[in-house]
């Protein structure tokens, strides 16, 4: 019965027409994501109407910072992905197997690293972020519970990436609703009814992550043949390990490194002063949503892309790269521009002061309008990592956009220094960046008709 329930969400990504797979697959990964930053717009949106303007900006003063200290080990749960698929592509039942247990200790070792750094170093590196003076102990307070769930947020998606590789993205989403309606839940009692203001927040975010995380392990556990999850099987395959790492590391480098970008970024918006903070915290978190629902067409990119390699199916690949292009863009242009047509309404959910409002929107009306851009440079860079190539996204993205963002911060933004000025540095590099990678896709494509001949 279990079996028969596991196929239902198998996904054959080798074989038959492609749009309506990679549409059944991208959608519950996106709605997937976007629960999974309701966790933090739920955050956001309590603390700022019922915590004040000081609460807002340090939840929002602490995201660019977490993703640098996250990046890292996110990055391999997409060299586990990618090396899961293209054994399951192959049929390759035994290294389905090591692969997955080895990934599933390696998120749980990771995750206890990640709160020993983040809970030592949430204050040093706020203050060389310049966080001001107001903000700070609610920040490093924030920063200091979130990271406590880490072991559990790190086994989550590791977990999630394990089960993408079969096409489900179904079951994550299921479990992510349950632990959604949770964490808003108890938001509202922390911070309204016991007034634990940001503490309360972070609480519940890591609440609802350790039942979300607790659900897909049951479901591994539960899973036949070659992903089962068996706990005394967990062990460190170093040659699994070494596999996940040549393909997960330059894209956790490329992910912490490119984060560098935004920290400078966030630490220029600071010296606006509180009040621009808040509105740039509500306007990225808006941009978010944006960005997730296009992120899960880059997800579906390297699944599909890892397991037709692994099934020798090269004749799926450029088919694969142009759907999910179109895809990325239909999807960046509607949902950016209308957010910016929606821009009051919706900021005005995470704060009444009109002059957030208004800082939200200006970075919004620059990001927004053009972040279809960066949804074409991350599908391609998808299809890129999905044919087991890593450190050359990694070293095009890193000179593309964190290199020549911090190039920006330096020059033209200290000739003109002012938000938009400051906000325009991101289409410019995602334009430049795309450009590249898309010359990149063609030269290792090239070379896949030559093994195949």
């Amino acid at each position: 019965m279990e079996k028969k329930i596991q196929k239902t969400y198998e996904i054959d990504m080798c074989n038959g027409p492609l749009f309506g797979k990679i549409l059944l697959f991208t959608l519950p990964l996106m709605l997937s994501g976007i629960l999974q930053l309701l966790f933090n717009a739920a955050d956001v949106i309590v603390v700022g109407r019922f915590a004040g303007n000081e609460a807002l900006a340090a939840v929002g003063s602490t995201g660019s910072l977490t993703n640098l200290l996250v990046n890292l080990f996110i990055g391999l749960s997409v060299g586990a992905n990618v090396l899961v698929a293209r054994y399951y592509g192959a049929k390759q039942e035994e290294e389905v197997s090591q692969t997955v247990h080895t990934s599933v200790l390696v998120s749980l070792v990771g995750g206890v690293l990640l709160a020993l750094i983040g809970i030592i170093t949430a204050r040093p590196l706020l203050l060389m972020m310049d966080t001001p003076g107001d903000v700070i102990e609610h920040s490093v307070l924030y920063m200091r519970i979130y990271f406590l769930g880490m072991p559990v947020m790190l086994l989550f998606n590791f977990g999630s990436a394990i089960l993408r590789v079969i096409g489900d993205t179904r079951r994550p989403l299921f479990y992510l609703i349950i632990a959604g309606v949770i964490n808003v839940i108890l938001n509202l009692c922390f911070v309204i009814s016991f007034h634990m203001g940001v503490a309360g927040v972070a609480l519940a975010t890591v609440i609802s992550q350790c039942v979300s995380t607790a659900l897909i392990v049951r479901c591994l556990m539960q899973s036949q043949g070659s992903f089962r999850l068996s706990l005394e099987k967990l062990h460190m395959n170093w040659e699994k390990f070494r596999k996940i790492a040549a393909i997960g590391l330059p894209a956790g480098i490329q992910g912490s490194l490119f984060s560098i970008s935004n920290v400078l970024i966030q630490s220029s918006v600071n010296s606006f002063g509180a009040i621009a903070m808040a509105g740039n915290t509500a306007g990225s978190n808006v941009e978010g949503f944006v960005y997730t629902a296009m992120n899960s067409v880059h997800q579906t990119a390297v699944s599909f892309t890892g397991q037709n390699l692994g099934g020798q199916r090269y004749d799926r690949i450029n088919k694969i790269l142009i759907e999910c292009l179109l895809f990325v863009t239909a999807i960046g242009l509607i949902m950016g521009n209308g957010a910016v047509l929606l821009g009051n309404q919706i900021l005005g959910f995470y704060s009444s002061d009109p002059q957030v409002i208004a800082f939200g929107l200006q970075r919004m009306q620059v990001i927004c309008t053009f972040y279809c851009l960066c949804g074409i440079m991350d599908v391609l860079v998808g299809s890129i990592r999905g044919l087991g190539y890593a450190v050359m996204p990694m070293i095009v993205s890193l000179l593309g956009a964190c290199v020549f963002r911090v190039i920006w911060i330096y020059t033209i933004f200290q000739w003109d220094r002012s938000l938009h000025t400051l906000y325009i540095s991101y289409p410019v590099s995602w334009t430049i960046t795309a450009m590249v990678h898309m010359i990149c896709f063609i030269v290792v494509r090239s070379k896949l008709k030559e093994k195949k001949a």
